[in-house]
């Protein structure tokens, strides 16, 4: 049964980068575990976990703009391969999607330049003047990718059976459970290794067209 849908994580997948979010704290030298902390013992929600976020970058810069971020992102890397497996999936006629937590103008961005067809990432609130408010948009809860995944299924008529996923990191298991193939690209953890159908440890996203197009059910 060939994949239709392939649905992609964009930090640590796409991009050879750990985190978008963490990627503007490094450009200001900073960091901000005590929130990693508290999300992820479910101490605070995805909308707080970008208001703490904000807070940090505003330390640095307080009239901080959206332009200014879309700038401070542009320099994030594209993971190796990445414009092959796209041109490839393309050639079979694979919709494709990026569902992902990370910052949405670097996610859109990668759409442009890949031709990933949908979306779906966070975004940051700004006013007239492109000032940061403080405050997020929550397109894809970072524990909650899956309902994400199983909306655009349903939108586009592609039952899970003809989905396939990838991501890095225990998060992503979400999406490989609402897929038929789940691929862990360059695992972060034991936790999307388990999860997932594949896994692909070369530093490559090409390596991945095969499993997709399934013409090749082993890992890498």
């Amino acid at each position: 049964m060939p994949i239709e849908l392939a649905a992609f994580d964009m930090d640590g997948t796409l991009i050879d980068v750990d985190s978008s979010w963490a990627e503007v704290h490094r450009h200001f030298g900073d960091s901000n575990p005590e929130a990693l902390k508290l999300f992820l013992t479910d101490q605070i929600d995805d909308r707080e976990f970008i208001r703490r976020d904000v807070q940090i970058w505003w330390k640095h810069a307080p009239t901080l703009t959206v332009q200014e971020v879309d700038r401070i992102l542009a320099s994030v890397p594209l993971m190796p391969g990445a414009a092959r497996l796209f041109e490839g999936l393309r050639a079979r006629g694979i919709h494709t999607a990026i569902v992902s937590g990370g910052i949405d103008l670097l996610a859109q961005r990668l759409g442009r330049q890949l031709g990933i067809e949908r979306v779906f990432a966070n975004g940051l609130v700004s006013d007239a003047s492109g000032r940061l408010t403080g405050e997020g948009v929550v397109r894809v809860p970072i524990k909650g990718k899956g309902r994400v995944l199983a909306a655009l299924q349903q939108e586009l008529g592609i039952p899970r059976e003809r989905t396939a996923s990838v991501g890095n990191s225990e998060i992503d298991v979400d999406l490989f459970r609402q897929s038929r193939l789940g691929v862990a690209f360059l695992p972060a953890d034991e936790a999307v290794r388990a999860g997932a159908t594949h896994v692909v440890t070369r530093r490559d996203l090409g390596e991945l067209l095969p499993i997709l197009l399934e013409a090749d059910g082993g890992s890498g």
